[in-house]
């Protein structure tokens, strides 16, 4: 059994995908990119992309019944590995106790040429 989550706090799917996935006690967060709520994309450093990435995952989250406290798994996707401490001061933010486990890559492009992308796994609350 899966249900489908939307939200209009966070960008809405630009393709054949959900926002998330709930499925056994599990959400499935898609990737998310510094796009607001009503899809613009945010230019600025890899600080501010960050954490409007995170506020996005943050709201599919919360619109599934869980939130970043019951993240379990990470993956972060950045166009330029030179910009991780950066991008990790402000993850760090996100998760101030108990982080996820966490993958970090550098890829060669993410959509609309953005800097950095992050996905999750969490549980529900």
């Amino acid at each position: 059994m899966k249900q489908v989550i939307a939200t209009t706090g966070a960008p809405a799917a630009i393709g054949p995908y959900s926002q998330a996935i709930v499925s056994n006690g599990f959400v499935f967060v898609s990737g998310q990119i510094p796009l607001n709520p009503g899809g613009v994309l945010l230019e600025g450093s890899i600080a501010e992309q960050t954490a409007r990435v995170l506020d996005n995952l943050k709201a599919v989250l919360e619109a599934s019944g869980s939130s970043l406290a019951n993240v379990v798994k990470t993956t972060v996707y950045l166009k330029d590995m030179a910009e991780f401490a950066a991008m990790n001061e402000v993850y760090a933010r996100y998760f101030t106790e108990q982080p996820p486990a966490r993958a970090t890559v550098e890829v060669a492009r993410l959509p609309k040429d953005v800097r950095v992308e992050i996905d999750c796994i969490a549980t529900l609350k």
